[in-house]
């Protein structure tokens, strides 16, 4: 499972990832949605699961299906809670973009923000994928 601690700010790895059988763990650098950080502070200020909104959405997520779009491979999710249930048909999926790449943190001091999707550096993404696969947990909240 991954779970995304969105009380760290996006310059710190926020992405968790927990192999529940091995108890190994894992961290990297994630990006959040515009519409949850108005001001690019760096911080998530809101989530919010309306269209338009452009901004990340809280809650459990199941991964689904791959497919190849605007970002390259991607993986669909899956929102599970009514905090998140339009995740599928906002198109908040996980891709890999250039704004989420490790070296913009110490040009920007921060990551860039993303239309409300958990957007990985460009050299993570196959390590996302071959953790989480079809089927798996994502967690992200703000406690």
């Amino acid at each position: 499972m991954a779970i995304i601690d969105f009380t760290a700010p996006s310059s710190d790895p926020r992405l968790h990832f927990l192999d529940v059988v091995s108890g190994k763990a894992s961290r990297l650098l994630v990006a959040h949605g515009s519409g949850s950080d108005p001001g690019h502070t760096g911080f998530l200020e809101r989530f919010s699961n309306a269209f338009g909104s452009n901004a990340s959405s809280e809650g459990a997520f199941l991964t689904a299906d791959y497919y190849t779009g605007k970002h390259g491979r991607s993986q669909r999710l899956v929102g599970l809670d009514p905090t998140n249930n339009n995740a599928l048909s906002r198109a908040i999926v996980i891709h890999s973009a250039w704004y989420a790449n490790d070296d913009m943190i110490p040009s920007h001091g921060k990551l860039g923000r993303s239309q409300g999707c958990f957007a990985v550096g460009e050299n993570k993404l196959s390590d996302v994928f071959s953790f989480l696969g079809e089927g798996r947990m994502v967690f992200a909240a703000r406690a």
